[in-house]
């Protein structure tokens, strides 16, 4: 299992180099590199005249040196993060998804319905919160200490306490 590169806000736009200030709103993004998914972060001038390639997004705030963070991303971003990943083969990606399953299980935004096998592959069955269809989520069989580091890496990137 890869790692991927988990950088935390520099207060410098990646695409333009110019500096975030503290208390500016700028869009970080997962961008697909040689190495995986890292993370980038736009300031809103560049986001808007530009519109980089990205995997996913989210805006949010640079805080003050000084301030304490909040560390909360919502649920319905992180549904979206699970979406835009349930085709996706590579293997991090497919434990990236697994991970973050586990991780809207424990937030009840999904259910565990069932297991199925396909080809050899264990499948989990798993029912969006008020929905009557079943996604499925590929198990990656990781033990306990890929899932942490996973969990860990998830919520660094996306500054979030999971």
């Amino acid at each position: 299992m890869a790692d991927w590169e988990i950088n935390k806000p520099l207060g410098e736009c990646s695409g333009s180099g110019r500096k975030i200030e503290p208390g500016e709103e700028y869009y970080g993004a997962l961008v697909e590199a040689e190495q995986g998914l890292q993370r980038r972060d736009f300031c809103n001038e560049f986001w808007e005249r530009e519109k980089p390639p990205v995997y996913c997004f989210w805006k949010t705030r640079l805080a003050s040196p000084n301030e304490k963070k909040e560390l909360f991303i919502s649920d319905d971003m992180l549904m979206a993060f699970f979406e835009r990943l349930a085709n996706e083969t590579e293997s991090e990606k497919v434990s990236f998804r697994f991970v973050l399953a586990l991780v809207l299980m424990r937030k009840r935004r999904l259910k565990y319905d069932s297991t199925k096998m396909d080809n050899g592959c264990e499948i989990w069955r798993l029912r969006m919160t008020g929905d009557k269809d079943l996604v499925d989520v590929v198990n990656p069989h990781l033990n306990e200490d890929q899932i942490e580091q996973l969990t860990s890496q998830i919520g660094q990137i996306l500054q979030a306490d999971l």
